[in-house]
């Protein structure tokens, strides 16, 4: 399942969703026509393929997506901010589009001294280096990870360690719609709740919080319905509440969750040793810089 996430709030803008064989890219050239001018789309090294660049930018979006190693961009111009202009170009024709490249280290110590240096290259169809300086825009693709904070809210607090029980295919897509319908509303519930609260970002607003109290009101049965003109017309309500009775601190961590896998049936590998075993804080430093012998491969996790 392939899903376009709107970073801050976290809400849904568009899914697709099959069997895995067909493979991701195809899913997300079905999410092509929800992007418009006023987005920015942040993709991992899955989705650096030229021709869907090209698609994005044909949509009159903006695309900022991490590249893989095997590309090797010819510097045709190099910015101030350490970035540069190259082309890429696709098909037989060889149209090319410019994009900006922007590569960098980044350096990240964990609390227990722990140092993981990685290099990151980033494209971009966002070509003015003063509009929008390099280092800004790597800071600004953390805010992908949203996506994968989706997921986890889907996968994880909602279905809780569930498999999908259906064993047709008619079955299957009903499910996975009624769990993307739920996920849906209770992010439209908290974003309801600070209707009145401009000043709360909704990164305070706890998924969490959100299922527990809509799990709550709907076993008890109470404040599903309004019992007064006044509770007609609050668009908070009893989910409302709740999450803003409970919310996120305002500067939050920056915190590294211990990754072991223990499902001997995964089809990922073990990568037991490749990340800490327990969650603790940690700290990162970015340097924009230009790889003269190329990007290293990525380690597989």
């Amino acid at each position: 399942m392939l899903t376009l996430v709107e970073c801050g709030t976290r809400v849904l803008i568009a899914a697709s969703f099959g069997p895995e064989s067909e493979g991701e890219l195809p899913y997300a050239k079905r999410l092509l026509s929800a992007l418009d001018e006023a987005m920015l789309l942040l993709a991992d090294a899955a989705f650096d393929g030229n021709e869907f660049l090209d698609a994005v930018h044909q949509s009159g979006a903006r695309f900022l997506v991490r590249s893989g190693a095997r590309r090797v961009p010819t510097p045709a111009e190099h910015l101030d901010d350490g970035s540069y202009i190259a082309r890429i170009g696709y098909g037989v024709l060889r149209v090319l589009l410019p994009v900006r490249v922007i590569e960098a280290t980044l350096t990240v110590t964990l609390a227990d001294g722990t140092v993981r240096t990685e290099q990151w290259r980033l494209i971009t169809n966002l070509l003015d280096p003063v509009r929008y300086p390099a280092a800004e825009l790597v800071d600004l693709y953390h805010r992908r990870w949203q996506a994968e904070t989706t997921y986890f809210s889907i996968k994880a607090t909602m279905l809780d360690g569930r498999v999908l029980r259906s064993r047709s295919i008619d079955g299957l897509d009903q499910e996975v719609y009624a769990l993307l319908t739920a996920y849906q509303a209770l992010i439209r519930a908290g974003d309801d709740a600070l209707t009145g609260r401009p000043e709360v970002p909704m990164e305070r607003i706890s998924f969490t919080v959100l299922l527990a109290a809509a799990t709550d009101t709907v076993t008890a049965g109470h404040g599903i319905f309004p019992s007064t003109l006044v509770d007609l017309v609050d668009l908070v309500g009893t989910i409302g509440h709740a999450a803003l009775d409970n919310l996120l601190p305002t500067h939050r961590r920056q915190r590294v969750k211990a990754r072991t896998r223990k499902n001997p049936t995964s089809k990922y590998g073990p990568n037991a040793g490749q990340h800490p075993q327990k969650a603790q804080n940690y700290t990162v430093r970015t340097t924009v810089a230009f790889f003269e012998h190329g990007l290293n491969s990525r380690s597989r996790r």
